[in-house]
């Protein structure tokens, strides 16, 4: 007689019941707990007070100053003089007889046609600001301020109007301010200002069939160099950009990186022998590199750089060392992971020639780790390229302390955005140089 064991398997109607409350609960209380969660950090972290100083405008026109230059156009009241320049430097000032063709100057009657309709008449002390769909602005410079008259209707908000001062912006790359003392214009350009060479060299304005033209020349602009020469070093020295100065401190970053990574590398894979339970048999010693490991690596880059930077000052060799020092941590611990999961047949093998121990860990023991050893310092190399430009900034020197040099103003946003594009090639030849190197040491191509 066959015995009836399927009830042994079929859940009773209590335990169903129970299961499906339990992922019911799971189902509500999950999103729930997430929605806590984020309704918690939202006021913990402060982001209704971020919200409301936050300024969005501003960020606009800092992110316009990085990509587009202006020329300043300026009536100084006081002693009656007229001044058009780029980005208002006196190193880049038009002569009078030679300002931009939107601008015309005759006597005390200036025109600045800014395009489009919008057109600026400045006479005296007193400026007619013409914005289509708008109407006409006329304010005057006086004494105490500035007297405004503007056309009926509201206030737009481009349009500061106020006793003090004027300041009306109908767009981004138009702009008139006006105080008791001054009347100035700011129109924007596209791009650069000055980027290839400063606006009192010689060689400004010159296109690049030009350029080859004069360095093919006999006849020198200057006679203690070639041609070739002075239009490299007037590239190099430009104030403006300080290109020179910036390949500099971005050799430097790389150097920062490679030295710190290969120093990591050489000292972490001895360490990590002594890390791997099948080469060293002691657990106290094993014990005691594993938790150098740790404590390495458990120090963030950026801490060990201020110690270092308090230590022995600023300089690249600072930030070498904060990457030497975590990564010899990081890199010693996957080393040593990559020991202890090594085929040891192969070292058998090797053994069994009658091969030496250090033969045995160059024949047996190398060639099994090799590609994760190539394989994780080339990526802690490309890595630390971007790491490096964050310890420079601290003070350790590379292309980070120049981008933190230009951040300090709100007038050198253009120039930031020169070093952060500069950083990011850096960074993508680093990762397609890593990458053709790991396939020509790992796969054989």
């Amino acid at each position: 007689m066959a015995l009836d064991t399927t009830s042994e398997h079929v859940p009773d109607r209590d335990t169903v019941f129970a299961n499906v409350q339990r992922r019911a609960l799971m189902t509500v209380a999950v999103p729930l707990a997430i929605f806590a969660y984020l309704t918690y950090t939202w006021f913990a972290f402060g982001v209704p007070e971020l919200l409301e100083k936050s300024r969005p405008e501003r960020a606009v026109i800092l992110a316009t100053d990085s990509v587009a230059y202006k020329v300043h156009v300026v009536k100084d009241i006081r002693r009656d003089e007229v001044e058009v320049a780029i980005e208002g430097e006196r190193t880049a000032t038009y002569d009078p007889t030679d300002y931009p063709e939107w601008v015309s100057v005759n006597g005390d009657q200036i025109d600045v046609d800014l395009g489009e309709g919008y057109f600026i008449e400045i006479d005296g002390q007193t400026a007619r600001f013409t914005v289509p769909g708008y109407g006409t602005i006329l304010s005057t410079a006086v004494s105490n301020g500035v007297e405004t008259e503007l056309p009926p209707g509201p206030v737009p908000e481009w349009l500061r109007d106020d006793p003090r001062k004027l300041d009306a912006r109908p767009t981004l790359d138009r702009r008139l301010q006006i105080t008791r003392t001054k009347i100035e214009v700011h129109n924007y350009f596209g791009g650069w200002e000055n980027f290839w060479f400063p606006f009192n060299s010689q060689l400004y304005g010159m296109s690049a069939g030009q350029l080859y033209a004069l360095a093919l020349s006999g006849d020198r602009l200057d006679p203690n160099t070639s041609n070739l020469w002075f239009i490299v070093n007037e590239f190099l020295d430009n104030p403006d950009w300080q290109h020179g100065k910036i390949m500099v401190a971005l050799f430097e970053t790389i150097m920062m990186a490679v030295l710190g990574t290969i120093t990591a590398a050489a000292f972490g894979l001895p360490l990590a022998f002594l890390a791997a339970k099948n080469f060293t048999p002691s657990i106290v010693l094993r014990f005691g590199i594993r938790r150098l490991f740790d404590f390495l690596r458990g120090i963030d880059m950026l801490i060990w750089s201020l110690i270092f930077i308090r230590a022995f000052g600023l300089g690249p060799l600072t930030g070498a060392l904060a990457i030497a020092f975590t990564d010899t941590g990081s890199l010693g611990k996957l080393f040593s992971e990559a020991l202890e999961n090594i085929d040891n047949k192969q070292v058998e093998g090797v053994r069994a020639t009658g091969a030496s121990q250090v033969q045995r860990y160059r024949f047996g023991v190398i060639p099994q780790i090799l590609p994760v050893f190539v394989s994780q310092v080339l990526y802690y190399l490309e890595s630390n390229t971007r790491s490096a430009t964050v310890i420079g900034a601290l003070g350790a020197g590379g292309i980070g302390l120049v981008l933190v040099e230009t951040m300090k103003t709100s007038r050198d946003w253009e120039n930031t955005s020169y070093i952060i594009v500069l950083t990011i090639i850096v960074v993508i030849m680093m990762d397609q140089t890593s990458g053709w190197l790991r396939r020509k040491l790992i796969e054989g191509k």
